[in-house]
């Protein structure tokens, strides 16, 4: 019987819930600016009222997108996190997070990266991009600190060119290997540190 209500549950997905799953998968495979609206009501399954009731428009529906992304990312680093207890494993693993990620057949880079790409002057990529990468620096920036670095906000900014560098390389080179490159890298930074 459980079974049953979890597969009607499923099923009983809101319009909104099902208009962010097919953005999410629309847009981080395609392309923000080339997946149209209509392309994302028809894939969701989903009234074109239902966008503009939920979103109001399409840049609203890239702005959630985007945040959703960056919370699913900031809960995988979170727990990586704190599953460990020793200050230089808790940066590293941010690392192996990252060879995770690479590894997922489905993996395209960065969706704030790939979305900056294509912004408009102004769109809403460009401020959740701006959000993702502050929570990015201050992440490292806390590390670090709890490291006990003379200089926290340099070397944060080290490990942000490593795993920037990561992302990029895993991308372009099509390589989940880039993670352990930066990670061995990363231990040599805190190494110096």
């Amino acid at each position: 019987m459980v079974c049953c209500m979890v597969e009607t549950a499923a099923k009983k997905a809101s319009p909104r819930q099902k208009l962010l799953a097919a953005a999410d998968e629309l847009f981080y495979n395609e392309g923000i600016r080339s997946v149209g609206i209509d392309r994302v009501i028809e894939r969701a399954g989903v009234a074109k009222g239902s966008l503009y009731y939920n979103f109001g428009s399409k840049d609203d529906l890239i702005k959630e997108y985007l945040l959703g992304r960056h919370a699913a990312w900031t809960a995988r680093i979170d727990a990586a996190i704190a599953a460990q207890s020793d200050p230089k494993s808790r940066v590293l693993a941010v690392f192996d997070v990252l060879g995770e990620l690479f590894a997922e057949p489905d993996y395209r880079g960065c969706a704030f990266m790939n979305a900056v790409a294509e912004a408009p002057e102004g769109g809403p990529e460009l401020a959740a991009a701006a959000n993702f990468r502050a929570w990015l620096h201050g992440m490292f920036d806390d590390l670090v600190t709890a490291l006990g670095a003379q200089n926290p906000s340099l070397v944060a900014g080290q490990l942000v060119i490593l795993y920037d560098g990561a992302v990029s390389a895993a991308q372009m080179d099509s390589s989940p290997a880039a993670a352990q490159t930066a990670k061995t890298l990363a231990a040599m930074v805190l190494e110096s540190r």
